[in-house]
């Protein structure tokens, strides 16, 4: 089969396209069939060298496709299924394998690529609304990156809460994408200061929680667009990590709460898993979670899309496919 492989740490091109044998699965596992790869900011950090990992890799963990093969003890799929997963060991190729107990079906008429559009950014966006600051109806929340992945889907589940969702993006383009999604107001951080804007748009009040995914650029001002006692989840670091900080500050502040969530966490259980997966897929197929999946590139063309994705040229999910 064909899949990248990274050799050692570095740039973009340290990503290679090679032949690997089909791996066989064990027990437990399921081997898949890929018809689509998610592409995240997660595999840029492996393949810097910022997460660890054991080389030769082959990057990737979200991936949508077909049962190919069940290894020894797995029950509940079939070959011919149509699943995803956000567990996949491997996903930047033609076949991988999966835990059975991280593997989820998809529903019927979802085409693959939407499946792997939707899953790791939907669920992120979901444990985020629904559980990190589980949003309600008169709530008012800083997204930033609204028209990036997470920040579209994010935007589209705080509006469906019935929460005020204030977006930053960079670009005009952008912000009527975000608007599309459901943001009552969108702010230009390349020509306003994302603070003053949040704090006029809110008669200086400060929002009830800020989703931050861009860490360095962002991370004190968004402490400082937070009303008392409101809460910044920093969900990422784009822009690279926030540097060492005084926790006393958050006291001065008004008592804040800072929290650095990650998904694996929030599906950390079979049921909490199968209840983000079945309401993210399930809006998607009924199209009541708008995805944007424009962002297509062939499996042989994993660093460019790497390197769109580090230079902010896309908006919503990016895809390889196989």
């Amino acid at each position: 089969m064909k899949a990248i492989q990274i050799r050692e740490i570095g740039g973009p091109e340290v990503l290679e396209l090679v032949e690997l044998p089909i791996p066989q699965p064990g027990p437990g596992q399921v081997l898949i069939r890929i018809e689509a790869v998610g592409v995240n900011f997660i595999e840029i950090y492996f393949r810097k060298g910022i997460y660890k990992a054991a080389l030769p890799l082959t990057p990737g963990s979200e991936a949508a496709g077909t049962v190919e093969e069940l290894g020894p003890g797995v029950t509940g799929f079939a070959a011919g299924d149509a699943v995803a997963s956000t567990s996949v060991l491997g996903s930047y190729a033609e076949y991988a394998l999966v835990p059975a107990a991280q593997l989820v079906k998809t529903p019927e008429g979802l085409a693959p690529e939407k499946a792997a559009a939707a899953l790791l950014q939907g669920m992120t966006a979901h444990y985020l609304a629904y559980s990190t600051f589980p949003l309600k109806a008169g709530d008012a929340a800083l997204v930033h990156a609204g028209a990036g992945g997470v920040g579209l889907l994010l935007t589209q589940m705080a509006a469906r809460l019935g929460a005020r969702v204030i977006a930053t993006v960079s670009t005009p383009a952008k912000a009527e994408l975000a608007r599309e999604a459901g943001a009552h107001d969108v702010i230009l951080y390349t020509k306003q200061d994302f603070e003053a804007e949040v704090k006029r748009l809110t008669a200086g009040k400060g929002v009830d929680v800020v989703y931050d995914s861009v860490g360095r650029t962002t991370f004190e001002k968004s402490l400082n667009c937070l009303r008392p006692r409101g809460l910044l989840a920093l969900f990422g670091a784009s822009s690279g990590p926030v540097p060492p900080f005084d926790l006393i500050q958050l006291s001065g502040k008004g008592s804040l709460f800072v929290t650095r969530p990650t998904l694996w966490h929030y599906i950390a259980t079979r049921g909490e898993l199968e209840w983000r997966a079945g309401d993210v897929l399930s809006w998607a197929a009924k199209g009541e979670l708008k995805l944007r999946t424009e962002h297509i590139y062939p499996l042989a063309q994993a660093a460019q899309a790497q390197i769109d994705l580090e230079g902010r040229k896309t908006t919503g999910k990016i895809l390889l496919e196989p």
